[in-house]
């Protein structure tokens, strides 16, 4: 107990905390929205390929000394542009075109690491590390938070209906390939926006877990993104409190708090969980 209160305290009194907790806010809310269509689209791999993918991207701008979403968001858009051509022309699937294309762009990504030896940013860049956000980061994070509700808002017709029948959508008349490369720009946004908070290593976790874990209580979209948005942020403060408590990674607290919501939602959930479906089978009269 004396621990939380001396959390809220220190929020109180320095601006790097303040500033973790609403940068971790905001990729708590990004990545609820922008998983929940992941997961709902079959793409859960395709969101791991890309968060490994912008790695090189992040060693070139930090080499050249630019912005790291620039460099990361062109090795991401590169990478699903190339996923997609390489299924579209060869008789691979999907997953093995995905497979080839980000081992690649991460082993790439390592060299360039050790070139710019910064075995330090590797680590950070990894695993995350919410409480050295600064100002900048801040704001580059506001931005696509910005944008990714925009795009959730202004498509979510689209991408209600592509989501659930893609077969459908395209008889009427919606440009599915389009919609899903401008989902692939957004979540390598995403990705890029919580490179400090979870790291690359564990991004595709933060968009996937809180979002599986909300598909369990609900058979709304609407409610989905919701609850996902908001088991997300939470997962998110209640790392950065462990984090900043015991001196934890960031990346692996708010992940494993998001693991232990979908654990226990997997058991008790209503509809779906393990332990109230058993409960009403053995209900059900014999026949």
């Amino acid at each position: 107990m004396n621990s939380i209160v001396n959390f809220i305290d220190a929020l109180g009194q320095y601006n790097f905390l303040q500033t973790a907790l609403i940068t971790s806010i905001l990729v708590g809310i990004m990545s609820g929205l922008v998983g929940s269509f992941i997961i709902l689209r079959g793409m859960s791999l395709m969101g791991d390929a890309i968060s490994h993918a912008v790695l090189p991207g992040v060693a070139v701008a930090y080499m050249l000394g630019v912005n790291l979403l620039i460099g990361a968001s062109v090795f991401g858009i590169v990478a699903a542009l190339l996923i997609g051509f390489v299924s579209t022309h060869s008789k691979l699937k999907n997953d093995t075109a995905i497979g080839i294309v980000f081992s690649s762009f991460f082993a790439l990504g390592f060299i360039l690491i050790s070139m710019a030896e910064s075995t330090t940013n590797l680590h950070h860049i990894l695993f995350g590390n919410v409480l050295a956000v600064s100002d900048s980061d801040l704001i580059t994070t506001v931005i696509v938070g910005a944008l990714v509700v925009l795009f959730v808002v202004v498509f979510f017709k689209e991408l209600l209906i592509s989501s659930f029948d893609e077969t459908f959508a395209q008889s009427y008349g919606l440009k599915t390939q389009w919609l899903h490369y401008g989902l692939m720009i957004v979540l390598t946004l995403v990705t890029v926006s919580a490179l400090q908070t979870v790291g690359i290593i564990l991004i595709v976790a933060m968009l996937i877990t809180p979002a599986a874990t909300a598909f369990l209580w609900t058979n709304k979209l609407k409610f989905m993104l919701v609850l996902s948005a908001i088991l997300s942020v939470i997962a998110s403060v209640v790392g950065l409190y462990l984090s900043y408590t015991f001196n934890w990674a960031s990346g692996p607290s708010i992940v494993l708090t998001a693991s232990i919501f979908f654990i226990i939602s997997f058991i008790i959930s209503p509809k779906q969980g393990f332990l109230t479906s058993r409960i009403a089978k053995k209900g059900e009269p014999d026949v």
